[in-house]
């Protein structure tokens, strides 16, 4: 009897590896197959769930559902019409001349190795840096051979991304409205024991995780760019919001998006990029020290190396997309199945909470 125990105990302990590696790449292979039509539904849930908390501010004011969701809905149209008459344009701008200028700035600053190289043998410092210089030629090729191509078809592009916004912001509308009705139906498929604890760690995963990244770049672009502005930093306004959107990612992201700017700006003047980065770090410090604690939770339930893993294989599934659900799926996953452990509907949130959600957990 203990021999068959351990028998079944190995074979599945032994298959579940498979088995899992497995399911990740039939969801590579299916995400990639159906790219297009994920990513839409993907951003418009995450749009659906950033909105239905003032939906639900306007539904304490005695406001119907369908009303607040109408009123919602116009207040993001209208905010989204003017971010696109005035910082769309000027971001769209300076990410042209950017681009415009990368070719010079990367020949520039070969030059700047060949002077470094021919000082240091004017020194008797053997160091080769033919192999860089080399791969900056590179660089410099394809660069101008994406420019050129990304010109031609631009305007294609262009439409393309607004069609995809109208589709985003209607399927946004439509989740907001009916969401609930087709979230219930599928749940009621599920035992009452996994739906209900499933329900609400999603949604507070996934809401309370993105508002609080939301928050936090927009923190970020707002404290960076009037301090990229009087440091006299090229494209302040885009490197601000470079890093801003990189907060979306957790943890890595932040970094690399300063690691970016910084490269950039070295580029350009290697004198400024140490401020720069600087600066970004301590903004990025005082957003991690002070605001992070308050509007999202520690992170209890996921260790740290979980986070990263999980990270990587959303990267490997799906892409950008993959690595800004990732956390929050992890984080849903080990609540649901901590509800189910211990059998306590109220305790199934074990990432990601805000302040204001123990007040919005009692109106659901």
């Amino acid at each position: 009897m203990r021999r068959s125990t351990s028998l079944r105990s190995l074979l599945i302990y032994g298959l579940s590896g498979p088995i899992i590696a497995l399911n990740v790449w039939l969801l590579s292979v299916l995400f990639r197959y159906f790219q297009h039509p994920i990513t839409i539904l993907s951003i418009a849930a995450i749009l659906a769930f950033l909105l239905n908390y003032p939906v639900k501010l306007f539904e304490k004011a005695r406001i119907t559902h369908t009303q607040s969701v109408i009123i919602v809905l116009l207040l993001t149209l209208t905010l989204l019409i003017i971010l696109g008459v005035t910082l769309v344009p000027m971001v769209v701008d300076q990410a042209i001349q950017l681009l415009n200028k990368l070719p010079d700035w990367l020949a520039s600053s070969q030059d700047n190795l060949s002077k470094l190289q021919l000082l240091a043998r004017q020194r008797r410092i053997n160091i080769d840096l033919t192999l860089v210089t080399n791969q900056i030629n590179a660089n410099i090729q394809n660069l101008v051979q994406q420019i050129a191509s990304g010109a031609v078809g631009f305007a294609g592009t262009l439409l393309s991304g607004l069609l995809n916004i109208v589709l985003v912001v209607v399927l946004a509308f439509y989740m907001l409205l009916y969401g609930d009705r087709v979230w219930s139906g599928l749940v009621n498929l599920l035992p009452s024991n996994i739906g209900v604890p499933l329900t609400k760690s999603l949604q507070l995963n996934f809401q309370n995780f993105f508002l609080s990244q939301l928050l936090l770049g927009l923190f970020m672009v707002v404290g960076l760019t009037p301090i990229f502005l009087f440091m006299k930093v090229p494209f302040a306004l885009l490197f601000a919001i470079i890093i801003g959107i990189s907060e979306l990612i957790p943890f890595v992201g932040a970094a690399l998006g300063i690691g970016l700017v910084t490269l950039l700006v070295l580029l350009q003047n290697s004198w400024l990029a140490f401020p720069v980065a600087m600066v970004a770090t301590i903004l990025q410090q005082i957003k991690d020290n002070l605001l992070a604690p308050k509007l999202m939770g520690e992170f209890i339930g996921l260790n740290p190396i979980w986070i990263f893993v999980s990270i990587l294989m959303g990267f490997e599934i799906a892409g950008l997309l993959g690595t800004l659900v990732a956390v929050p799926i992890a984080g849903t996953i080990k609540g649901t199945f901590d509800a189910i452990k211990n059998s306590k509907n109220s305790n199934f949130v074990s990432n990601f909470t805000i302040n204001y959600d123990s007040q919005s957990d009692t109106d659901h």
